[in-house]
Formats: structure tokens, sequence, C-alpha cells
């Protein structure tokens, strides 16, 4: 059997025997009896061991250090510790020996540390319940799509256009650089795609054109961002939840994105409780108030303009004056969301700052996009209604000296069928950063990759 069916049938299996297989977490040997903390990952709780010089190989018992595998039959009885049952071994095999040098052991380890580790900091109780919560998160997103009628759509990972237009695409290529560097030319055309190709930044653009077929879909993959940032919120690969629906305009799209965002937060609070009252408990104080707070909260919808507005009557001192034609810095997503106590979506932003397939506002100067910010974290979200007009779009491609011929098939999109369509992106880890309170991007995602780091 193992642990979490155990535990969910404990009642059950009083004085019963059974047979579980796990690791060491901790052990704690004395003269004439034994105590080993028992977990074999199936849930956050662990199993409690306990073993009488009675056994046979009691002594060579008694030396087993954490990490080492084990099978053990006993009797599952209660406990008068602190735990509700534990097992009385009648018999422990070694399936797996540990050594005295096994990194993991039962203390405080620094993130830092562990980061080092990756390939073992899984089985640390910190990165059980960070990563259950991912595992957690990415079965509400797709439950929360799946059941409203969503079509899951895998948008490819290598491609020939940066979404973004922002040029920090990772190239794909079978070309010997060895001997481009020395001849100081390409020649695409002995490429393996005919013409220069990257991975992904995004999967929007694919995933509108199964939207003006299916009306509504989502991406859930990886992306890739060759921006050399060593942050705590940047990596070079991450995942991106994104949502394309048809007939739909931005005021639809931030009622999906708010009833999402609720959905995915109660979800992991409702089925991950083991989980988020140890991350309550040792990483951030409040968090499973902070979230159900969010939950029961109703968010603020105000201009790019507005918010501006705001932050220059205050009497704040700012690093980044506030600008009707810039971008917001950290210090300005902060303070907005402070300022209406909880989460802010701001819309309606400057034309020249956002993605030329954003809606055209009807002033000229804006577009209908829209940014979530949420105390602490900041950007979680952003989106816009999607241009639907064949001749606004080519034209403003023509602006920024984009070459709509590149793109014929995401333009004729408006040739064929149009109609108001809207879209966003949530990054994963991000979310992830702001259910579990980490405050590290690095620590929420099995292997990070960032500038010089792809160990594992």
């Amino acid at each position: 059997m193992v642990i979490k069916e155990i535990l969910d049938k404990k009642d059950e299996l009083i004085d019963k025997e059974i047979t579980v297989s796990g690791w060491i977490r901790n052990h704690r040997p004395q003269k004439e009896f034994g105590f080993i903390d028992f977990s074999d990952g199936t849930c956050f709780k662990h199993l409690q061991i306990v073993y009488e010089n009675t056994l046979p190989d009691f002594t060579k018992i008694a030396k087993l250090l954490v990490g080492c595998a084990l099978e053990v039959r006993g009797i599952l009885v209660k406990s008068s510790g602190n735990q509700d049952v534990e097992v009385k071994a009648k018999e422990i095999k070694v399936l797996g020996n540990c050594p005295e040098d096994y990194p993991i052991q039962p203390k405080r380890h620094t993130n830092e540390f562990l980061r080092e580790q990756a390939y073992l900091r899984a089985r640390t109780n910190m990165f059980q319940a960070v990563f259950r919560i991912r595992s957690l998160a990415a079965q509400a997103i797709h439950k929360y799509f799946g059941d409203r009628g969503y079509v899951y759509v895998n948008t490819p990972i290598i491609t020939a256009n940066d979404c973004e237009g922002a040029g920090e695409m990772f190239q794909v290529t079978t070309l010997d650089l060895e001997r481009v560097a020395k001849n100081g030319e390409v020649d695409y055309s002995k490429d393996f795609f005919s013409k220069p190709t990257g991975l992904t930044v995004s999967g929007q653009l694919e995933g509108e054109t199964f939207a003006m077929a299916f009306s509504k879909v989502y991406t859930f993959g990886p992306a890739f961002r060759a921006e050399n940032s060593n942050t705590k919120t940047h990596m070079s690969e991450f995942w991106m939840v994104e949502p394309e629906i048809a007939f739909c305009d931005i005021n639809g799209l931030m009622d999906i994105e708010e009833d999402m965002l609720k959905y995915i937060v109660n979800y992991c609070l409702t089925n991950g409780k083991d989980e988020m009252e140890f991350l309550d408990k040792f990483v951030e104080k409040g968090l499973v108030q902070k979230l159900t707070k969010l939950v029961n909260s109703k968010f603020t919808r105000i201009s790019h303009k507005e918010v501006i507005d705001i932050l220059k009557e205050s009497k704040c001192k700012w690093e980044f004056e506030p600008s009707y034609e810039e971008d917001l810095a950290k210090e300005h997503e902060k303070y907005i969301t402070e300022y209406f106590d909880g989460p802010v979506f701001i819309t309606d932003w400057p034309k020249d700052i956002k993605a030329y397939y954003m809606k055209q506002n009807a002033d000229g100067k804006t577009v209908a996009a829209v940014d979530l910010e949420l105390p602490e974290v900041g950007e979680l979200m952003g989106g816009s209604q999607r241009e639907e007009s064949y001749d606004k779009l080519v034209a403003r491609m023509k602006e920024l000296n984009m070459n709509p011929d590149d793109m014929y098939w995401y333009v004729n999109l408006r040739k064929y069928g149009t109609c108001v369509h809207s879209g966003f992106g949530l990054g994963f880890e991000r979310l992830i950063m702001y259910l579990t309170g980490m405050e590290n991007i690095r620590d929420v995602i099995p292997y990070y990759r960032t500038p010089g780091n792809c160990e594992f």
C-alpha cells in the first residue's frame, strides 16, 4: 500500500498488517527501539515507523541513514505521539542504502544550497509542498478550461515568427556554426527549415488561428526567451497559459481572467490544505489569509492614464517618474495595488509600448490592452482585445517596419470571417510564486534555465 491510501483508510486499517515502501526522512534510533519518519511521496504527510530490539537485524536497522529506501511490513496502530497512527514494524527490508554524504539532511537548508542540489531538492518538505501546489495549479487550469468548453491546443515550440517582436528568441539551427564562423556567411537555404527559426516566446498567434475555428481555445506549454536577465522573476525557459476567445471583447476578457484566477487559487486552497499550511508556517506568514482574501475580492479596473494620475498626485519620491507614454515600474505597480488594497486591472495602454496585434482604440493613442497587477507580485497576466481590422493591422505592422507578407497566415485571419476576439497570457511560474510565497522564480520550477545555468 502507499502512505496516502493508508492515511485515507486509517480507521479501516487499524490493527491490520500492511506493507509499505518508501524512504527514510529522519531516523531516531534508541537503545531498545527506534523511530523512522517515512515518506513515499504519495502525499505531503509522513508515516512513523516504530521498531523494537526484538526485530531481526535490529542493530543493522538502527544504523540506517536518512535517504535509504525501505520496505516495511507491520501492524498499523494508534499512535501515542503527534500523529494519528504509526506502523509497528515486524520486518524491515533495505531496498537501497544511502551513505553519510547524502546532501539532504533533516535540517533547514538554504534555497541557494538546494538550487545546487536541484536533482535532490524535491525530497525536502518545502519543495514537496511547492511542487505539489504546482501540480494542483496545473490540474486546476486544465479543469477550469475543460469544464467550460475550451479546446486544448498544442502550439509549436519551433517557430519562424517572434510573437512579441522583441528579438529575444533562441535560434534553432542544424548549420555547422564553426564553419559559419570561418566563412562569415550564413546560408539559410542549407538549414533544416530553409529559414531562420527559433524557440517560441508565445503560442498566442497560432492559438488565434484555432480560436477562429473553435471559438474558445487555450495553450499551456513551455516558452523561451533569450533575455540576459538574472532577476528573481525572469527565466529563459518558462511555462505559459494562453487562452484565445472569439466573440469576446476586453471587458469579457477581464471577467474570464478574474474568474479563472480565483478558481485556481480556491482549487489549491481546497485540495492542498496540508501543503498550504506548511507554506503558511515556514515560507510566508499569512499566505492562506492572503489567498482567501483574493478569492473573495472584487478586482479593480482602471485605465493607464488614471493610474498615472494617481501616481503623480501622490507625495511619493519616485526612482522612475511616472509617465503617460511609458510602462509602469515595479514601484508603481506596488503602490497602485496597495492603493486599491488588492488586484488591479490596468487597461488602455499607450499604443507605442504595446504589441502590434492589439486593438487600436478610437483615440488613436492607446490600445485595448490589459495587465493584471497583484500585491507583492506585480504583473501576473497580460492580454488584449486583438485587432480584427485587416487594414489597421497591416498599417500598424508597416509602421513598425514589419512585412505583413511574412505573416500572411496571421493577417489573413482578418480577411476570412474576422470577429472581435481577445486573449491573455499567464506566466505559470509567477502564479506559483504567488500561490506558495516563494520569492525566487528558480524555486518554483523543477530545473531552472537562466543565463549561464543549464546544469541538470
